[in-house]
């Protein structure tokens, strides 16, 4: 894929700005950070050449002066909630959060637990995360909020939340999730801070939509597509128009809430710094962007995946029809349809081939299609795992890395012990049998040296795959997309 963004002056533009920011406030600012701080691969699928961590390396650059906040919404804590990219609860992610921030040299000060109502499964994780030494606050309730504003910018509405405290100039509020309470934790700490005498500003990072993009550029309707569940919509800034005379994008939360913000702003120190949402912003992701056409085509295929997993989300129960018809209708804007992924069309060519079974395809580097069938030993996707790293690596296709007196005691051992009725590898089974195969086969370890070849890669198969699949594939990096049906009408699927 050609690279479209230039990581190395995005990480310069960003840190320039966010330091520009925190002297206009007197040197003290709170970011709020949208959207994911780290592992943000709709980012790097969209931008070409975007690192998932650059926003990480970028606040590495800023470490002396940054500490990090991380809010966490009480009531997903109670619910369970999930990160559906992750399969992990809210809670455990705040863990894995510190754990990385921490492993980047950031500074984590503290958690806050926001919407807070005494719930027993908050109070819980509040006691652990005390028990591991780490301070936690309290943000509660607020009636009517965010229209009663003599209400909230009062004793009852934010000053009953406690007051964080904070070291340094530079302080991050960031989330598991969306719906987690990051811009009311950073204006209720303007309250506070201003009651203390200290002038303290607030900005916002979000790095979609891009600002300086046209409304209708594929990289916006990218994100559009990515957030059909949220019913965001990307809009012109009809404040930022008014006030400059400049088009510039933002999305419809944003500008609905900006009327009640500015007011709040008023009330907590007396005057809004902003005239518009989008002047609320600290991207620079729009100026380094360096080929165009390949973050366009790049936007394109990101758009059309996301169509085949709003359908295969339906597939599997989840409530996602407005999703699908939301990015149907960002499809037919861009002249797409579901017939534009080449891997998709060579699984399903595959599959008809051998009697409509279940089939895998893999789009190499090169752009060269590999395909994976189902047989008695190895589901498709495992089949079409080997049959890739065989490409990559120049072996004849005959050629078997695993001896099948490595494949029998597996299968044995599911069927038998492990009472699974699938005796098939899946992928991580396939892997591992391949590591074990390249202690004595010069063959199979060089195979193990393509793997890191696929990240990237377009992957589709015909039918649903397990979650063990699924997984594999995610964690070695390749794009994934399914047919949305699954391969027997069974109603319970592992």
């Amino acid at each position: 894929m050609k690279q479209g963004f230039d990581n190395e002056t995005y990480i310069k533009k960003q840190s320039e700005q966010i330091r520009k920011r925190i002297g206009e406030f007197g040197g003290k600012l709170y970011l709020e950070f949208g959207g994911k701080l780290f592992d943000d691969y709709h980012a790097s699928r969209v931008l070409p050449g975007f690192a998932p961590d650059v926003k990480l390396q970028m606040l590495r650059t800023m470490r002396e002066q940054a500490e990090i906040v991380i809010a966490i919404n009480a009531g997903d804590i109670a619910k369970n909630k999930l990160r559906g990219d992750l399969g992990i609860p809210y809670d455990a992610d705040v863990l894995r959060l510190i754990d990385a921030f921490r492993d980047f040299g950031l500074y984590v000060g503290s958690v806050v637990m926001t919407q807070f109502q005494g719930q027993p499964a908050a109070v819980a994780f509040e006691q652990k995360l005390r028990r591991l030494g780490l301070p936690v606050f309290r943000h509660y309730v607020i009636d009517n909020y965010p229209y009663d504003i003599e209400r909230i910018v009062s004793e009852e509405g934010y000053g009953r939340n406690e007051y964080i405290e904070t070291t340094r100039p530079l302080v991050v509020v960031t989330a598991p999730g969306p719906g987690s309470g990051k811009m009311a934790t950073c204006l209720s700490q303007l309250y506070h801070e201003h009651l203390r005498g200290v002038t303290a500003g607030y900005a916002k990072y979000e790095t979609f939509p891009i600002w300086n993009l046209p409304l209708k550029h594929p990289v916006n309707l990218a994100y559009e597509a990515a957030t059909a569940d949220l019913s965001d919509v990307n809009m012109i800034d009809p404040y930022h128009l008014e006030a400059y005379g400049v088009t510039t994008v933002n999305y419809n939360r944003d500008v609905e809430i900006f009327p009640v913000l500015s007011a709040l702003f008023e009330r907590i120190s007396g005057s809004c710094p902003y005239k518009s949402p989008t002047d609320m912003g600290v991207n620079m992701a729009g100026y380094c962007i360096v080929d165009d056409d390949a973050c366009r085509e790049a936007s394109k295929a990101e758009i059309v995946r996301r169509y085949y997993t709003a359908m295969t989300d339906c597939a599997k129960g989840r409530d996602a029809e407005g999703a699908v018809q939301k990015i149907e209708s960002i499809m037919h804007q861009m002249g797409l349809s579901a017939a534009d992924r080449p891997v998709a069309a060579a699984a399903e060519r595959r599959s008809a081939e051998t009697d409509d079974q279940p089939a895998f395809a893999i789009e190499l580097p090169d752009g060269r299609m590999v395909t994976g069938k189902t047989s008695d030993l190895l589901g498709a996707s495992s089949a079409a795992l080997l049959n890739a790293v065989k490409a990559l690596g120049g072996f004849d296709k005959p050629l078997h890395f695993i001896p099948p007196e490595v494949i029998e005691p597996i299968q044995k051992l599911k069927t038998g012990l492990l009472g699974n009725h699938n005796p098939r590898l899946h992928s991580d089974e396939v892997l591992v049998a391949l590591a074990v195969s390249a202690a004595s086969n010069a063959s199979a370890a060089e195979a193990m040296r393509q793997l890191p070849k696929l990240r990237g890669c377009e992957a589709h198969s015909s039918v649903i795959l397990s979650q063990v699949d699924e997984e594999v594939y995610r964690r070695l990096g390749l794009n994934l997309t399914c047919t949305p049906h699954y391969e027997t009408s069974k109603l319970y699927h592992k």
